[in-house]
């Protein structure tokens, strides 16, 4: 692959997840540009829990396996180093872009687990889940934003340049919890004025897939750091904030956080 085709890859795969990222967005507002997440129901109750299942395993399967470093390792013997960021996003954004669009609605008479109906109460809950979905796309750029999604690969490749991890820095929220990125998408899939069990399930099945993939992908941190993570494990919760500042803990020199897989 040519270093123009290779950074011409990286740049669509990061136009793709921002793509769908913003369709998730809409999915869960249920705004209307997108398939909504309660669109009106097309199958039984049986059929679209299981189709719901498969498209949030797809999803969660495909992303927690390709960052596993032992699936790494034999993938770039098939695509070049730089690209393999950008693949991993490409895949992702698919898969997840796929949820999206062919989620399956439980039919409308089923009664919300709630529904907030307070004008006030509503709309500090859609700020809430604003704030959630801002403080994971924050939490990129606290470490590095364009390495995360593959676009720093790609330059650099493209540039002839050598690829260096990025140091990693513990400033803000990293300070008070490790994984801020999925703190903030757990505050966006659960900050609902009205909590439908479609809802619930596309939340319900993200949050255990978080859970899930946090625990492999610090498995991995501490096979790379050793001590330094284990002490920064210690002293740091995972997605909770202590109540209090922490400013004990010294977390490794470098890292990339992929988010759970």
């Amino acid at each position: 692959m040519s270093r123009f085709a290779l950074l011409a890859f990286g740049v669509f795969a990061y136009a793709c997840f921002l793509a769908s990222f913003a369709a998730g967005g809409d999915f869960l507002s249920g705004a209307g540009f997108v398939r909504g997440i309660d669109a009106p129901a097309a199958l039984s109750v049986p059929a679209t829990i299981a189709m719901d299942v498969v498209l949030l395993a797809l999803f969660g399967i495909s992303h927690s396996v390709m960052a596993r470093p032992g699936f790494k390792r034999r993938w770039t013997k098939v695509v070049p180093q730089a690209a393999e960021r950008s693949v991993y996003v490409l895949t992702s954004s698919i898969f997840l872009g796929l949820a999206f669009w062919q989620w399956r609605a439980l039919p409308a008479s089923i009664a919300p687990i709630w529904n907030v109906t307070s004008a006030g109460a509503r709309a500090a809950l859609w700020a809430l889940a604003a704030a959630g979905f801002g403080l994971a796309i924050a939490s990129t750029f606290m470490t590095n934003h364009f390495d995360l999604f593959g676009l720093r690969q790609v330059w650099l490749a493209a540039r002839g340049r050598p690829y260096e991890p990025v140091p990693f820095k513990q400033r803000a929220v990293y300070r008070l919890v490790r994984h801020p990125l999925m703190l903030g998408l757990l505050i966006a899939f659960w900050a609902a004025p009205t909590m439908t069990w479609d809802h619930a399930l596309f939340a319900i099945g993200m949050t255990a897939y978080i859970a899930i993939g946090i625990t492999f992908e610090e498995r991995d941190l501490e096979r790379t750091f050793g001590e330094s993570y284990r002490r920064y494990r210690r002293e740091v919760r995972a997605v909770i904030p202590l109540p209090r500042f922490i400013a004990a803990a010294k977390p490794p020199t470098s890292a990339q956080s992929p988010g759970p897989g």
